[in-house]
């Protein structure tokens, strides 16, 4: 696999490899030693896979709070999105900065998210179906969330805000300055005072 990194730190863009032949192709989508050597040493304990049947179909930007916090690992099975990662961590210098990318079934792409991150995406076609991997098992009273269009996160979605099929509950999430965000950046525990 190739790894790509952003000046998010922590989030990583993966490119597993295809090996094609007139049948088709064969990809592994998930290998642990080798997450692992890029820095993100993962027990993942849950997958899950979604479809959802719009094209405009916006979900997030979710996240869920210690101790059930979720690194996370998503790609496309068929379909494409836009995927968001917002840094949630308090003291983090990238803290309120996203990082957004297509994957798609085609292009194979996965992004890694770790704990302390927000997520979300947006179809850009119909039936578009999702897999992904998480650390922790969902656990809804610790289930939290920023609006998806939130102008202080500066994300460009692929759809209008008037257009986006969006569940009531994400239509409802609070913008990032109404919360207090549980995460801390590894950067403000070292500055602390002992």
């Amino acid at each position: 696999m190739r790894v790509h990194r952003f000046d998010v730190d922590g989030i990583l863009l993966i490119e597993p490899k295809r090996f094609r032949d007139r049948r088709g192709f064969f990809a592994e989508t998930y290998n642990a030693a080798e997450l692992a050597d890029q820095g993100a040493d993962i027990r993942f304990v849950q997958d899950a896979q979604l479809l959802s049947t719009a094209a405009g179909t916006v979900r997030g930007l979710h996240f869920q709070s210690p101790p059930f916090a979720q690194a996370r690992l998503v790609r496309v099975v068929q379909g494409a999105i836009q995927q968001v990662a917002v840094d949630m961590r308090q003291g983090s210098p990238t803290f309120g900065r996203h990082v957004s990318v297509e994957l798609s079934g085609e292009n194979a792409l996965q992004l890694f998210i770790p704990e302390g991150f927000a997520h979300g995406c947006a179809t850009l076609r119909p039936l578009t179906e999702i897999a992904y991997k998480v650390s922790a098992a969902d656990t809804a009273d610790y289930h939290q969330g920023v609006l998806w269009n939130d102008p202080f996160l500066g994300i460009v979605w692929p759809v209008k805000a008037e257009e986006a099929v969006l569940s009531e509950a994400d239509a409802a999430l609070p913008l990032l300055c109404d919360i207090e965000s549980p995460f801390r950046s590894v950067h403000s525990r070292e500055e602390a005072p002992a």
